[in-house]
């Protein structure tokens, strides 16, 4: 068996990142990936402006009660300021010339005659934003691999960038085999189930950005198993699929994907999982996941969703960086040779967070991950007594 770490970066090394590029207007490229970096050709703010509404003033000046001599909205060119005088100014008008100073409204006393007194000392450069605050010309504002967030558009937007270089779309063909899988509708007669591990994956992958070529179950059938690899394989960049994986009479998934392509590995120390199979069917690869959900919904989120990330281009970096919790359970009984990944659930107990456990950690309880918003990862061998420090990550 291999370790999760080992695992991770091969799989990591092996991710191709998709061939395509292609632009996309700027509301659309949320959730997409940069596929080139983007430099910003001008200074934000493009000018120095007001921070707020209020007068535009010398700062020397500002002791006297000074005549209003002009009035500046935002959006207008101002006239140089003249000396002894203040100007009524808006949030985000450009600062005019020979003006060091704005002065809030709230400061600010009209006078009869219309002109204007300052009730607090006027210090040079106040409630002044400078040209290039925020972003300056030349500067990189969006890296090649980040994928893009709200901000991230808001920020492409402020550069006046109408459209943004993504890569195309990772397209993944999904299937599932077992025969005793029906799906929801249906009747489930004895020694039938309903096919669950659909409902989570199609959906997980729609969520990463994917498109999702979804072939549903198939017959639990060496033929029928590599028809089906066949065709997953000329339609998308990843085949996927659910169970079949180990080494039953019934499981045809890893006998298939040797006879149509390759098989590069398929035992990993990891709990719930270890028949995670991993290989190449022509130009596209394959992620074979186990069939029993938890283990399928726990391997897909450890090991798989990073690999398919950093396929769509994205920069993936090293392990997130978990949180350190006290665990509220104990954990007598560990695995002695798979790194194991617990169902919990973080809680607030006097004032503490800390770390509640799924009472039922089965392959099989997929309401444990419907339950849980963490994983904590436990070493081979590794018990947990009330109290102790685990690291936790969120799913």
């Amino acid at each position: 068996m291999q370790t999760v770490d080992q695992t991770r970066d091969w799989l990591l090394s092996r991710a191709r990142v998709v061939d395509a590029i292609e632009q996309v207007p700027l509301l659309d490229a949320a959730g997409r990936v940069l596929a080139r970096e983007l430099v910003s050709p001008l200074d934000v703010p493009p000018h120095d402006n007001s921070a707020m509404d209020g007068y535009a003033v010398r700062a020397a000046d500002a002791a006297n009660v000074l005549p209003v001599s002009q009035r500046i909205p935002a959006g207008a060119v101002p006239q140089a300021l003249d000396a002894g005088s203040a100007a009524r100014i808006f949030t985000g008008a450009v600062i005019p010339p020979q003006a060091d100073a704005v002065v809030m409204q709230e400061q600010a006393e009209l006078q009869a005659d219309g002109s204007v007194r300052f009730t607090a000392p006027v210090r040079i450069g106040q409630n002044i934003r400078r040209r290039g605050e925020d972003i300056a010309v030349g500067q990189v504002v969006l890296a090649c691999g980040q994928r893009l967030r709200d901000a991230d558009l808001g920020v492409a937007a402020a550069i006046g960038q109408p459209q943004l270089a993504v890569y195309r779309r990772l397209k993944v063909a999904v299937f599932f085999t077992g025969d005793e899988l029906v799906e929801p509708g249906e009747a489930a007669p004895a020694g039938k189930i309903y096919n669950s591990n659909r409902y989570w994956l199609v959906p997980a992958l729609r969520q990463l950005g994917c498109e999702v070529i979804d072939l549903g179950i198939i017959a639990d059938r060496l033929d029928a198993t590599r028809a089906a690899l066949r065709d997953a394989a000329v339609r998308a960049d990843v085949v996927m699929t659910c169970g079949g994986v180990s080494v039953g009479e019934e499981d045809h998934v890893k006998a298939a994907v040797e006879a149509e392509g390759e098989l590069q590995l398929w035992k990993i120390a990891i709990k719930p999982g270890k028949p995670l199979a991993s290989g190449r069917i022509g130009d596209a690869d394959f992620i074979g996941l186990p069939g029993n959900p938890v283990s399928g919904y726990v391997t897909f989120a450890v090991l798989v969703r990073d690999f398919l990330r950093a396929r769509m281009g994205e920069t993936v970096q090293g392990w997130p960086q978990p949180r350190l919790l006290p665990a509220a359970f104990d954990w007598l009984k560990p695995d002695q040779k798979r790194e194991e990944f617990l169902r919990v659930r973080i809680v607030t107990q006097d004032g503490q967070q800390q770390l509640q456990r799924f009472a039922n950690q089965g392959s099989g309880v997929l309401t444990s991950c419907a339950w849980a918003d963490g994983l904590v990862r436990l070493q081979p061998g590794q018990s947990v007594q009330p109290g102790d420090l685990l690291p936790v990550y969120p799913l």
